[in-house]
């Protein structure tokens, strides 16, 4: 087994089940292996992985807790981000992970399969493939707001059940106020730096658009 342990995950959601803190620690070594076939993170990134990857995803945790049977797509999830993190914390939500690069969508397909993640599914698809209604829709900096939201626009499911109305949930850093702007969304900013003490997540906000 790898050194590389999730501790850092474990410090922000201390109330984990046994099995959720075996399949965080699962992440490592099976990243390991599939980057090393096909490459989803950069290579320097990996020995970070907990922090820069899994953490980072459960940014969108501090900001939305998904309620059971929500429905929640990952558009552009690359090797699995943020999707498989919060299906490991948010069991009894499901996830649709999707990718235009089929590749990818074979590794988070992987990961997935060796978690017993049975909440998630995963497909080779553009977003605008899509079929079906959704409660949230995640993303992690795949492109500007003004581009993603209409590939996503009329996925949203109309009822909403949780403490925050259906929207998008988008992990992105960097100065926010001219992209927001040019995308004429109304957006709130949660910065990270609010929630993880790590230099990292100083300029990294989660996005909420409402739908």
């Amino acid at each position: 087994m790898s050194e590389v342990k999730p501790d850092i995950v474990l410090k922000y959601f201390p109330n984990l089940t046994e099995k959720q803190i075996a399949q965080f620690a699962q992440l490592f070594d099976l990243y390991s292996f599939w980057n090393a076939q096909i490459n989803v993170i950069s290579r320097k990134d990996i020995e970070e992985l907990y922090e820069r990857h899994v953490l980072h995803s459960l940014g969108i945790a501090k900001v939305c807790t998904f309620k059971p049977g929500e429905n929640v797509l990952d558009v552009g999830t690359g090797g699995g981000f943020p999707g498989i993190p919060l299906a490991i914390l948010f069991p009894e939500t499901d996830f649709h992970l999707v990718d235009s690069i089929g590749k990818k969508i074979k590794v988070v397909k992987e990961v997935a399969s060796a978690l017993g993640l049975e909440n998630l599914k995963a497909d080779h698809l553009r977003a605008e493939q899509i079929k079906g209604k959704f409660n949230f829709i995640v993303s992690r900096a795949v492109t500007r707001l003004g581009e993603f939201y209409p590939w996503i626009q009329g996925k949203f499911k109309k009822d909403a059940i949780n403490a925050i109305p259906n929207g998008i949930l988008y992990l992105k850093g960097g100065d926010l106020e001219e992209e927001i702007k040019e995308s004429k969304l109304k957006a709130e900013l949660y910065p990270l730096s609010a929630y993880f003490e790590e230099d990292f997540f100083e300029t990294k906000y989660v996005v909420y658009v409402p739908q």
